[in-house]
């Protein structure tokens, strides 16, 4: 994108000498009508310059586009391998060496969480691409959504931490009408993106309530929040919080998108708060029933 850019700024540069020449030459012939001349100069150029921002600006976004796109690439190759690097090594672990039942019982679980994650990543970008499509057409239905809250949080707690590092404040039986899968991706990136963006073990919360027949849903964490700029630009796609050259955390930039996407179909509204003293409130209201 670099070389169209130069190319650009080439041309505004010739065209913008071209034009003050010819206005001299223009007004040296004919200096009665210099006025006019000026006039209509100033009017070209004021067209000519604002039809230069916006074709710099498109390139420019054009530009930011193209980036994302190849970190997201190098995001999803890392995301893939992880998971599958990890898996293997368990069973080659089973396989090679004499374990009790526990030990057996505890590298499975621990595969099976991860395949559970490689299952999200394939799921989030495949609902991204339908969404995208307008070929997805979120299929409702009554479930437990309290339910479906506890499960998200069990399977991604850390099993690192000795400590319980999701905390879950959870009404018991709250129902939504809704698409249940793409709710539950709703749930699971929400939390993901909270354990992810917070210190090692540190605690997350997630909280459920109906107050007056409006559900509200927060995922609260005390990681290095994010700045009020980025805040209205956390939900495009692709887009990920910080600079590419200094972000260490793991992620797509999709998540976020499908949790703006999934809502707006259920008429649901997401707000994005600060925590105290650090960190970031996700804070999802329903009407009562979800739809």
């Amino acid at each position: 994108m670099r070389k169209p850019l130069v190319i650009f700024y080439a041309l505004a540069i010739y065209v913008l000498s071209e034009i003050i020449w010819w206005a001299y030459l223009l007004v040296s012939v004919q200096p009665e009508r210099k006025g006019m001349i000026i006039g209509e100069g100033a009017i070209f150029l004021l067209i000519f310059f604002t039809g230069a921002y916006y074709l710099q600006k498109t390139l420019k976004k054009e530009r930011n586009l193209h980036e994302q796109q190849k970190n997201f690439l190098l995001s999803v190759t890392h995301e893939l391998k992880s998971p599958l690097a990890s898996i293997k090594l368990y069973i080659q672990t089973i396989l090679k060496r004499e374990l009790d039942r526990q030990q057996i019982s505890s590298f499975l679980n621990n595969s099976l969480k991860d395949i559970e994650r490689l299952d999200d990543l394939v799921e989030n970008m495949l609902l991204a691409t339908r969404i995208e499509n307008h070929s997805y057409s979120f299929p409702k239905e009554e479930f437990d959504f309290s339910e479906v809250i506890e499960k998200v949080a069990n399977r991604l707690q850390i099993h690192s931490c000795s400590s319980q590092i999701i905390s879950c404040e959870l009404e018991k039986g709250i129902k939504l009408k809704g698409d249940k899968f793409a709710l539950t991706l709703v749930v699971s990136n929400l939390v993901e993106n909270a354990v992810k963006y917070s210190p090692a073990c540190a605690e997350v919360k997630v909280k459920l309530c109906n107050k007056n027949n409006i559900i509200q849903f927060a995922v609260e964490d005390k990681g290095i929040g994010i700045s009020d700029q980025e805040k209205a630009r956390i939900f495009d796609k692709f887009y990920r919080v910080g600079s590419e050259e200094t972000r260490k955390t793991k992620g797509t930039g999709l998540g976020l998108y499908i949790v703006k996407q999934v809502l707006e179909k259920h008429k649901a509204y997401i707000k994005v708060k600060n925590n105290k003293p650090t960190g970031t409130i996700f804070e999802v209201t329903f009407n009562s029933h979800g739809n």
